[in-house]
């Protein structure tokens, strides 16, 4: 049995911020930043762990770097939810094709987040493994980098639109204002 007040790390694994509230022990809302670290007590982790969105949170999102806090809290997990980027990016450039698939199939939700970064950024060229990874996550590896290639490539405003250059055909009349004011017509007769 772990001790309520032991101190775990907590790891936002997620791309987007992640946060919580755990009413039962009035603590503040607890936001992690994406790859923030905190520590918490296990009894944050028990009782976020008691309600399914908290549960799912643990299991897809965050990952909790104490492996006998996670049986605790999780049950067994797959390998896969301990992988950070390392692993990650070892598995994509130098794994096999099956070992790939696994992480795919296996994997939390933050993980294949994860992949799908690393993929394009890495950049990931075994043909099967974008493939697999467009077949399982959706997730098109050849659009995603044409898109990062037009968007960042050269000149950062090169891809707005530029003010477009007009030029006159027809000479245009001077715009003095003695010139552009209006000149009477008819003349005025005074009376005496």
């Amino acid at each position: 049995m772990i001790e309520k007040d032991k101190l775990i790390k907590v790891t936002n694994r997620d791309s987007g911020t992640v946060g919580y509230d755990v009413d039962d022990l009035t603590i503040p809302h607890r936001h992690f930043w994406p790859g923030e670290t905190k520590e918490v007590t296990f009894e944050e982790l028990e009782k976020l762990a008691s309600n399914p969105a908290g549960e799912r949170m643990l299991r897809h999102h965050l990952i909790v770097k104490d492996y006998e806090a996670v049986k605790e809290l999780l049950g067994n997990v797959e390998p896969e939810y301990y992988y950070d980027e390392d692993k990650i990016k070892n598995i994509m450039t130098r794994g096999s094709l099956d070992a790939f698939k696994d992480m795919i199939d296996f994997a939390p939700d933050g993980v294949l987040e994860e992949i799908e970064d690393l993929a394009v950024s890495l950049p990931l060229n075994d043909i099967a493994k974008r493939n697999y990874i467009k077949d399982k996550l959706g997730f098109n590896v050849d659009s995603a980098e044409r898109v990062a290639k037009t968007k960042f490539d050269g000149d950062p405003d090169s891809n707005f639109a530029k003010p477009e250059t007009k030029e006159r055909r027809v000479p245009v009349e001077s715009h003095d204002e003695a010139a552009a004011a209006p000149k009477r017509r008819v003349v005025t007769i005074k009376k005496d």
